[in-house]
C-alpha cells in the first residue's frame, strides 16, 4: 500500500506541474492535471462519437497520457528540440512497485505507439484540448494564438476529432454561458 500511497502524491504532483507553451503564447496557465481532465472528459466524449471504441481505456489513457510529466516536467515543442527525456525510465519506475504497473505501463507503451483506435483518439483528446485552450486566448485577444492553430490541425487523426475542431474554431469560448441567455443577465424586476 505503500507504493499505492505514493503514486497517489505523485499524481498530485501534475497539479503544480506546469504545462509549459504558454510561456511561448504569452498569456493563459494551466497545469498539467487540468489539462489531463479536460482531456479525459474529450476521450470521454469522443468515445460517444465512435461508438467502435472502448471508453474506458481511451478515457484511462487520456488521464494519464502525461503522468510521467510529475517526474520530468512539461516538454513543450521547443524544449523537446533541445531536452532529451527518459520517460520510459520513468514509466517503469512508478511502475515497478505499483500492483496495477504492468497494466499502466502497458497503457502508457500503446498510447505512446498510437497502435490502436482509442491511442489515436487519446492523441486526439490531447489535441483538442489544446486547440480549447488556443480558441479561448484568441477570444481575449491573444492574436498568436491562431499561429498554432494550423499546427494542431495536422496532428489530429479521426474525422470525429477534425470535424470538433472545426466546430471549435467557430465558437466563441463563451458561448456556452452568454449567448442566449438574455433572461440570465435582465432578469425581470
Amino acid at each position: 500500500m505503500h507504493a499505492v500511497a505514493d503514486f497517489l502524491f505523485e499524481v498530485g504532483f501534475l497539479h503544480k506541474t506546469p504545462r509549459t507553451g504558454y510561456r511561448f503564447l504569452g498569456s493563459g496557465t494551466e497545469s498539467v492535471s487540468e489539462h489531463s481532465f479536460r482531456s479525459a472528459v474529450i476521450g470521454y466524449v469522443l468515445s460517444k462519437m465512435r461508438p467502435d471504441s472502448d471508453p474506458c481505456k481511451l478515457i484511462t489513457m487520456c488521464l494519464f497520457h502525461d503522468l510521467t510529466e510529475a517526474r520530468t516536467g512539461d516538454q513543450n515543442y521547443v524544449y523537446k528540440q533541445y531536452v532529451t527525456v527518459n520517460e520510459e525510465k520513468a514509466i517503469r519506475h512508478f511502475c515497478n512497485s505499483l500492483p496495477f504497473g504492468s497494466e499502466l505501463g502497458e497503457i502508457l507503451a500503446e498510447y505512446k505507439s498510437r497502435s490502436s483506435l482509442e491511442a489515436r483518439l487519446a492523441h486526439d483528446a490531447d489535441q483538442l484540448d489544446l486547440l480549447l485552450a488556443l480558441k479561448e486566448q484568441k477570444d481575449m485577444g491573444n492574436s498568436h494564438a491562431d499561429e498554432w492553430v494550423p499546427h494542431l490541425l495536422k496532428r489530429l487523426y479521426s474525422d470525429e476529432a477534425r470535424s470538433l475542431a472545426e466546430t471549435i474554431q467557430r465558437r466563441n469560448h463563451k458561448d456556452w454561458w452568454f449567448s442566449d441567455h438574455e433572461e440570465w443577465w435582465t432578469p425581470d424586476v
